[in-house]
């Protein structure tokens, strides 16, 4: 467990006043806790003169330095160009948009890819506007013995009709990390587009858009401790042969033209104090803030990962809990399922003992379903850079009570909340 002395833990959690209320947090992959430079950040934006952006007054220079920084900094966690970066309300709405977008260049007889794996976010916004195209949709599927969704899966729905495809970079129900570098070539070969979502990925290893190879790479900052914000990476190059549905009053300069009306700006200060806040939890101190970046994920991929052991090892020795995450790759992001527990009797019990997770399957209904889970899904349990070995132990002591809160009643709990007294 060395890893897990390598990094100041109790330092990191000081700086989230969220965790004051004393619950152990496994609900990131939901949505992480906010650090408090964040907070303050947000709060000193919207304490300055606001305006539209511009260079007259305090309040449009203000809104200028606020976008502009935030670009910026976005790029450098993304390692992405800043004019690529377009902003918006979440994944979901950017998928949204720029699925329509694209579907204006697509033919009967064209085909998309989506796959079995992916939040539906990844998946509905392709299937609708292949729909309304008229464009054949193929599913790419993945083992789910395994977890594994390899680039052979994609291979077996690729053509020479393909104009997109569309892959996780992380499950959010299970953690799988498919080879997305590998992945890309294969699409790229067909002359496709490869949009990625990389909502659970981003808050758990350093995301390098060029190695990865993605034409358009999507996450959203309330994933990777900061505030509501989905964030889209692209080749400035490519965005500007893009004509999106906009007003006619509204720039038309790459990469505003995507982002519709006037920018949150304390969202977007916040955003940008996030990714410095990231670049400041790693052992470099020296160096570019992207350098320092890919430096801090590197420390936090190797302490959760350990971390994510501990919780494996404690979960192997109790009988009747199965643990469908199994891929090789994979972020610290576990589904389990109790024999004779409903997942969402297990979550509440667990809440009631201040430990935090989830039950469902998490806009994951067909992975859910490959993996025999059907619409009741399991307890998701994901770790984050302020997870403690002491959260742990609550976990598992929690999950280990409620084993013998079962064994000592014959009562069927389905659907309702478990008496935690």
């Amino acid at each position: 467990m060395t890893n897990l002395h390598r990094y100041d833990i109790d330092a990191v959690r000081a700086q989230f006043p969220a965790l004051k209320a004393g619950s152990a947090h496994f609900d990131g992959p939901g949505g992480t806790q906010v650090p408090q430079p964040v907070i303050d950040a947000m709060v000193d934006a919207l304490s300055d003169p606001l305006c539209n952006r511009g260079a007259s007054t305090a309040g449009e220079r203000n809104a200028e330095a606020i976008v502009t920084q935030a670009r910026q900094a976005l790029a450098d966690f993304l390692g992405a160009d800043p004019g690529g970066i377009v902003v918006g309300r979440s994944s979901t709405q950017l998928a949204y948009d720029f699925s329509r977008t694209l579907a204006k260049t697509w033919r009967p007889g064209d085909e998309v890819v989506v796959t079995r794996l992916d939040h539906e976010c990844n998946v509905m916004p392709w299937v609708q506007a292949a729909a309304d195209a008229g464009v054949t949709v193929r599913w790419a599927d993945f083992d789910p013995e395994t977890g594994e969704l390899t680039p052979d899966h994609i291979r077996e729905v690729l053509s020479e009709r393909t104009r997109l495809v569309a892959v996780t970079a992380a499950s959010n129900l299970i953690g799988t990390r498919p080879d997305i570098p590998e992945i890309s070539r294969l699409v790229h070969r067909t002359g496709a587009l490869f949009y990625v979502d990389a909502a659970q990925y981003s808050s758990h290893a350093s995301i390098d858009f060029d190695g990865f190879g993605a034409d358009f790479l999507t996450c959203s900052a309330y994933k990777f401790l900061g505030p509501h914000l989905g964030v889209l990476a692209a080749r400035p190059e490519l965005l500007r042969s893009l004509k999106p549905d906009k007003l006619l009053a509204s720039t038309d300069t790459v990469p505003e033209r995507f982002e519709l009306g006037i920018l949150p700006y304390g969202v977007l200060s916040g955003a940008r104090a996030t990714v410095d806040f990231w670049a400041g939890l790693g052992p470099l101190r020296e160096g570019s803030r992207r350098e320092r970046l890919v430096s801090a994920l590197t420390a936090v991929e190797a302490y959760e990962d350990a971390l994510r052991l501990r919780v494996e090892q404690g979960l192997a020795g109790l009988e009747g809990v199965t643990v469908h995450s199994r891929a090789s790759s994979r972020t610290p992001t576990l589904l389990l399922t109790i024999d004779g527990h409903h997942p969402q009797d297990v979550y509440r019990y667990l809440a009631g003992r201040g430990v935090d997770t989830g039950a469902g399957t998490f806009y994951s209904v067909d992975a859910s379903h490959r993996l025999g889970l059907g619409d009741q899904g399991g307890v998701r349990v994901g770790l984050a850079p302020y997870s403690s070995e002491e959260d742990v132990d609550r976990l598992l002591e929690g999950i280990a009570d409620c084993l013998h809160l079962r064994s000592r009643s014959t009562r069927r709990f389905a659907g309702s909340p478990v008496n935690a007294s």
